[in-house]
Parts: C-alpha cells; structure tokens; sequence
C-alpha cells in the first residue's frame, strides 16, 4: 500500500504528499460550491428545453432508460473532455485537475472552478426526452466512477473489463505528460469512445504525473486561474484578431507563426 509521503515529489515517488493532498481537497471542496451553482443555474435551461423542445418523454421508471442515460451522458462527458483538453479556454480551467505531480485519490478530489462549457454537451439529453432531474442522478454515479480510477493501487484488471471500461491503467495515461501519453483516454465510465474515435493509449510505462511545465506552487488562485492571467496577456500583445482568436480557441501552447520570428515552442498543455 502507498505510504504518506512528506517530501518533494520526484518521479518514483507514489502516495501522497501533505501539501500536494491539502491543495487537492482544497479545491475539491471549493469546487463543490461552484459545481452546485452551475448545476441550480443550468437545470432550469435543462427543463425549458425538455419542457418546450423535446418531441418526446422517454419513461423513467424502466431499466433501458437509465442504461441509455448513463451511456449517453458518458458520451457527452467524452466529447466535452476532449474539449476541454484541445481548446485552451477550455483548458485553462481544466487544467488545474492535472496539476498534480501524484495519482492517487486527492487528485480525484483536485476539481476545477470553472465547469462553465458542461451545459453545452448535455444539452442534447434533454432534448432526446430526458427527464432534467435523471440527468444528475446519471452524473453523480459516473463523478463516483471516476473517482476509483485515480489510483496506482490497482494494477491492470481482466482484458473484457480493460477493453470496455474506463480503469486505473486508462486513467493513469491520461494524466500522464509524457509525449506519447498526451491528449488520450477521454473518457470517464466507458473506454470505448477512445477506441472509437482513435484517442486511446494503452500504458506501457508507469506515466509522468503532472502537467508538461513545472506548476512550482500550492497557491489554489494560481493553480485554478494562472492560465486564464496567461491568456489575457497573450491576447493585449496579439498583433491581429486572428492571433487573438488563436490564443483563445486554439490548442494549449499554440501560437501564431510569425514571419522572420522563429516560433516560441510552448507545450501542448
């Protein structure tokens, strides 16, 4: 079993640190009051388009009906994931849940403040005759899922529960910031959106935790807001809108060519 570890993180250390864990459930529970908000906020539109918009109402008091919620709603999960890993106004919120050097379950806990961009890939459920308040119930369990993922305790499971499932092993890739572990391994109950749509990566080596640039701090400001100070910065020295339209909706680390100016190389995240 992985011990407490009090010392700075290097890359065969496991377990936890006490300053790494303090700033993950820190901004776990934080997050718990910004989710809540959002969640109040985005039922009332989940019931206008439900009420208003949906041809029809499917049943909720039948079996296939939550099983076609849980797999839908994993499918939304995917898609915004990725988003939120190829789009850098997406990232920059993101981004704090993989600032941690450790995997372990205070990095579960370590939850961005900003989930402003999830209503727009949900929104679909509604509309296919969802009913809005099965919608969370659908949401909590796959938030419980996920959880367990964070995990170097479990090593890899039987090869049917590997090939569909999200695991420890999947998950441990996707946090992982070595190049050949970047942007895979989306998804949050079911593997299979990244064996479908070409996203997933198997481990093969024990992943390097954390983002691909040093974070050096536990202030939680800087760790949910650094990027998004980053961002403006990058948009007030843009020469056009284009460049400014870039450094917002492009990929982490993009950045305009410039002729007879060699290009800053920034990581991908």
């Amino acid at each position: 079993m992985a011990a407490l570890r009090w010392l700075d993180h290097d890359d065969t250390t496991t377990g936890y640190a006490l300053r790494d864990a303090r700033a993950s459930i820190s901004m776990g529970v934080v997050s718990l009051v910004f989710l809540t908000a959002f969640k109040v906020v985005t039922f009332f539109g989940f019931v206008a388009v439900f009420t208003y918009l949906a041809p029809f109402r499917l049943p909720t008091d039948t079996w296939w009906y939550w099983v076609l919620l849980l797999v839908g709603l994993d499918l939304g999960y995917y898609w915004h994931h990725r988003f939120s890993h190829r789009v850098r106004i997406a990232w920059a919120g993101h981004q704090a849940h993989h600032s941690s050097e450790y995997m372990n379950f205070g990095t579960a806990l370590r939850q961005k403040w900003n989930p402003w961009f999830e209503f727009f890939f949900w929104l679909p459920l509604p509309l296919l005759g969802f009913a809005p308040w099965t919608l969370y119930v659908a949401f909590g369990v796959n938030l419980i899922f996920q959880f367990y993922v964070h995990t170097e305790l479990v090593d890899r499971l039987p090869r049917p529960v590997e090939y569909v499932l999200n695991t420890p092993s999947h998950h441990r890739v996707h946090h992982g910031s070595d190049p050949e572990y970047l942007d895979s391994n989306y998804g949050g109950m079911l593997i299979v959106w990244d064996r479908l749509f070409g996203t997933f990566v198997p481990e093969r080596q024990r992943p390097t935790y954390g983002l691909t640039r040093k974070v050096e701090t536990y202030h939680l400001l800087r760790l949910q807001y650094g990027d998004y100070v980053q961002i403006v910065r990058d948009v007030r020295r843009a020469r056009t809108w284009r460049e400014r339209v870039g450094y917002v909706l492009g990929p982490p680390g993009w950045q305009p060519a410039r002729e007879h100016e060699p290009a800053p190389l920034l990581p991908r995240r």
